[in-house]
C-alpha cells in the first residue's frame, strides 16, 4: 500500500468513527508480532490503532475471541489499571473495507525493556496478576472449552517442506525434532492434568504489554485473555518478568514476582514439575505458527514471512532454554 492510499485509509477510518480530522501523518509503531499498530493524531485526541492480522481474523473463532477478550478487559478495569479498546457505535471492534481494527486512547507511558525490570516491578506485577485471578468474571458467562487432545503436530511435515524450500532453519529444526515430539507429549500430559483448575486471566502479561506512567502500570493488549490454570499463568508470567536478554531467569526477580502474588493470594501449592512442563505448550504453538508463516502457509506479505523465519529460530532456542531451567525453577518454588 503506498503512502497516499495509507493516509486515505486512515482518513476514512477516523471520519466513519467520528474521531475528528487527522492533523498529522499516521505513524507505524511497534505492535508485537501478530498485528500492525499505528499512532494517529486528530483534532479530538491521539489514538493507538491496531489493525488486526487478516490471516488471524479469517479463523472461525477469531472475531468472537476478540469480542470476548475486550469484555474481560472491561471487567478487569474495575479492579486494576487496564486499558480496553474504545467502544464505538456499541462495539469494541471496528471494521472498514474488510479490515478489523481496535482503537485505543493513547497512553503517555512506556513499557520496560528487560534490563530495566527491577525486583520492585516484579513484586508489583505479581500482586496485579493475583488481583486478576481473584476477579469475578462470572457475569460474562464465558464457556470453558475442553482442551483439544486430538491435535498432534507433524513436525516432520514442516521439516520436509523447509528442506524443499531451503529455509534457514532446517538444520536447527532437524537437530531438535525428536525433542519437539518429547516436549509436545509432556505439554499434552500436563495440560490434561491442569485443565480441571482454571481462572480467567490476561494470559500474555509480558513487560511489553504493560505501560508505566511513573510507578503506575497500565495493562494493555488483552487479546489473549481467557481461561488458564492459575499456577501455570503465575510461573509463565514470573518468567516473562525475570528473564534477561540472554534468556536466563533471574532468581531474585522470579521470587519477587511469586512473593508479590503470594502476598495477595496466600500459600501456593502445585505439582511444579507438571506446571513447568506445561510451559512448553505455548512455545510449541508459536513455533508451529511461525513455521506456517515462514513457509507461506499462513502469511500475507514478505515482512510477515521474514518475521516467521526469524521467530522459528528464536522459539526453538527458547524451548531449549525452558527445558534447561525447569529443575532450577522447580527448586526455587519448592524451597
Amino acid at each position: 500500500m503506498n503512502h497516499i492510499q495509507y493516509n486515505l485509509k486512515f482518513e476514512k477510518l477516523v471520519t466513519e468513527l467520528e474521531l475528528g480530522v487527522l492533523i498529522s501523518k499516521p505513524r507505524a509503531i511497534s505492535g508485537g508480532l501478530l498485528h500492525r499498530m499505528y499512532a494517529i493524531e486528530t483534532t479530538h485526541a491521539k489514538y493507538a490503532v491496531k489493525a488486526l492480522n487478516p490471516q488471524i481474523m479469517g479463523r472461525p473463532a477469531a472475531k468472537q475471541n476478540y469480542i470476548q477478550s475486550e469484555k474481560i478487559a472491561n471487567v478487569a478495569a474495575n479492579f486494576i489499571h487496564a486499558q480496553p479498546a474504545k467502544v464505538i457505535n456499541g462495539s469494541s471492534m471496528q471494521i472498514l473495507d474488510n479490515q478489523y481494527y481496535l482503537i485505543f486512547d493513547w497512553i503517555d507511558g512506556k513499557s520496560l525493556e528487560l534490563h530495566e525490570v527491577t525486583e520492585t516491578h516484579c513484586e508489583h506485577m505479581g500482586m496485579i496478576l493475583a488481583d486478576i485471578h481473584k476477579t469475578d468474571f462470572s457475569q460474562l458467562h464465558i464457556p470453558k472449552l475442553e482442551p483439544d487432545l486430538s491435535k498432534e503436530t507433524d513436525w516432520n511435515y514442516y521439516l520436509v517442506k523447509g528442506q524443499k524450500e531451503n529455509s534457514d532453519w532446517t538444520i536447527l529444526l532437524g537437530n531438535t525434532i525428536q525433542k519437539l515430539y518429547k516436549w509436545s507429549a509432556q505439554a499434552k500430559n500436563a495440560s490434561v492434568i491442569l485443565a480441571s483448575n482454571t481462572v480467567i486471566s490476561h494470559r500474555d502479561l509480558e513487560p511489553k504489554n504493560v505501560m508505566w506512567q511513573q510507578n503506575n502500570p497500565i495493562i494493555i493488549d488483552w487479546e489473549s485473555a481467557g481461561y488458564i490454570n492459575p499456577m501455570h499463568d503465575l510461573v509463565e508470567t514470573a518468567m516473562y518478568w525475570s528473564v534477561d536478554h540472554t534468556g536466563n531467569v533471574d532468581k531474585g526477580r522470579f521470587l519477587a514476582f511469586t512473593d508479590g502474588y503470594r502476598s495477595r493470594a496466600g500459600n501456593l501449592n502445585a505439582n511444579w514439575k507438571i506446571v513447568l512442563e506445561n510451559g512448553f505448550a505455548g512455545k510449541l504453538d508459536w513455533l508451529e505458527y511461525s513455521l506456517k508463516r515462514s513457509l507461506w502457509i499462513e502469511c500475507t506479505d514478505i515482512e510477515e514471512q521474514q518475521m516467521g523465519t526469524s521467530q522459528v529460530t528464536w522459539t526453538i532456542e527458547a524451548l531449549k532454554q525452558h527445558e534447561d531451567m525447569i529443575s532450577d525453577v522447580e527448586n526455587w518454588l519448592c524451597s
